[in-house]
């Protein structure tokens, strides 16, 4: 597409060099430039992307596009006063605007978006529909896995993911969108059909500084979708059981219609309820009541939280407009998410655990969860990132010490902060429970390996924080580790 085609209508304060050139690629990557190749000069957190402008020169750019005039350019410079949004707008249009092409659902809160994309999509393969996936683990669409630097990437990354999607006949995208990516106009310019509301409880408040931001950053996601060029009907499905969730619910902004899921109470004219909930260490079985039928369940996924991922599922497979019978008879195949409540099959009289939990209320769930297995004691390891929240720390350590009946309070992703001041905050929380219930072992590896070999006959240790994830990030490096993979490692050596 020419230069000249693409700035029609665009935000531009000055452009320097001819716009009668062909553009064939977009990227603000300069290490993946090709020739004909338009860069995006974005300014990120730890660096500027102007002083990468020779790099995408020498591997074929024919256009820059800067927040500032770039000296010396010998390639078009587009200048631009709001270059996150003058990308979207582009990438918009180069890409053929493929939003418009694919019912697209978002899923934002603090915890459960991973599991809920997951399940969504296992019982969508059950019934021959092709979905694409964009969250926390990876990026996957038709036979094409990426491993997923961010839980929501940049926005000309979803444009041509989209593209690749629509090109495949894909319908359907389920995309995990968090408050960051909603904050940073990673979403700019995507009309969504579906907004999935889960809960909100403290994270990321290093970004955010305080939880009224927090959940207006959450907030963006459903207001914006009022911005109907499809002209179709838009849904809000939210937990109104969460204190957040109810305010979403009640907030006349949203112009959506609006879906409750609840195991406390029918709210609204359209909902979905569980009742006479049943949990035990095999399945969870609950009574579906909602507005569009009744039936009792019977699901492989175990613990409370699971109970709601399964009803926004539920929602989600209603607002897509699917019949309620065959939501209902292919709920017994529905699979969760890698690293949530991972099993690792010992070979020992003691049972291990790998789960993703790293905020205090995730921890809450996923201990209570255990707890249904009857286990003789349950023995937690978990530590709290760098440069990040320092408020959840010791809150985290407080649920972890009040409900397991021994801790080993260790380092999760150090980052930049020395992992030693990092556990001197989190042990406010245990000291403050009294219970004197655990240890402290700062090497990740050998808390592990304390943990189990600590654990006896009938014991479940669960081992949180990473889940999924395969390294750690010491100083400003990443290291390969896996919790799973170090738990094998010390079983096989026992």
């Amino acid at each position: 597409m020419f230069l000249n085609k693409l700035l029609e209508n665009i935000e531009t304060e000055e452009v320097f060099g001819s716009c009668d050139i062909d553009i064939k690629g977009l990227s603000y990557d300069s290490r993946k430039i090709e020739d004909g190749y338009m860069f995006f000069a974005l300014n990120g957190t730890h660096t500027d992307g102007a002083k990468f402008v020779n790099d995408a020169i020498a591997k074929g750019a024919v256009c820059v596009v800067s927040c500032s005039k770039i000296e010396n350019c010998n390639i078009t410079n587009v200048v631009v006063k709001d270059i996150t949004k003058v990308m979207a707008d582009i990438a918009a249009k180069f890409y053929g605007y493929p939003d418009k092409k694919l019912f697209i659902i978002g899923v934002t809160g603090t915890n459960g978006k991973t599991s809920i994309t997951y399940m969504l999509e296992s019982i969508l393969k059950k019934l021959s529909i092709d979905i694409g996936v964009i969250g926390t683990i990876t990026y996957r669409y038709a036979n094409t896995v990426i491993s997923a630097p961010n839980t929501t990437p940049q926005s000309l990354d979803l444009f041509k993911m989209m593209a690749e999607m629509v090109e495949s006949k894909i319908k359907y995208l389920i995309m995990e969108v968090s408050s960051h990516s909603l904050v940073l106009g990673r979403i700019l310019n995507i009309e969504f059909d579906v907004a999935v509301f889960t809960n909100l409880t403290q994270d990321h408040l290093d970004f955010h500084k305080n939880m009224e931001n927090y959940f207006s950053a959450k907030k963006i996601l459903f207001t914006g979708l009022s911005n109907n060029l499809k002209n179709n009907k838009k849904f809000a499905i939210i937990n109104t059981d969460d204190f957040y969730g109810r305010k979403l619910f009640e907030d006349k902004d949203i112009q959506s219609e609006k879906i409750s899921y609840s195991i406390k109470e029918k709210v609204g004219k359209i909902y979905a309820c569980a009742e006479e909930i049943v949990l035990n260490s095999k399945e969870s079985s609950f009574n579906l009541i909602s507005s569009f039928g009744n039936k009792k369940l019977s699901v492989s996924q175990i613990g409370l939280h699971n109970i709601y991922n399964l009803l926004a599922v539920f929602c989600i497979c209603s607002a897509i407009g699917i019949g309620f019978d065959a939501i209902t008879e292919n709920f017994k195949y529905i699979t969760g998410a890698p690293g949530r409540l991972d099993r690792i099959d010992t070979g020992k009289d003691f049972s291990v655990v790998v789960d993703y939990a790293h905020t205090d209320d995730a921890l809450k769930n996923v201990i209570s969860a255990l707890k249904n297995l009857n286990p003789s004691r349950i023995i937690t390891v978990f530590g709290c990132g760098g440069n990040r929240d320092k408020t959840k720390r010791p809150k985290m350590a407080k649920a972890a010490c009040s409900l397991s009946d021994y801790v080993f309070i260790t380092s999760d992703n150090p980052r930049e902060e020395n992992p030693v001041d990092i556990i001197k905050d989190v042990e406010q929380g245990a000291i403050e429970t009294k219970r004197n219930n655990y240890k402290i072992v700062v090497d990740r590896k050998d808390a592990i390996c304390d943990a189990i070999k600590f654990a006896k006959k009938g014991d479940v240790v669960l081992i949180a924080g990473k889940g999924h994830e395969n390294y750690q990030i010491v100083g400003t490096k990443k290291f390969h580790f896996d919790d799973k993979e170090t738990a094998l490692e010390i079983l096989n050596n026992m």
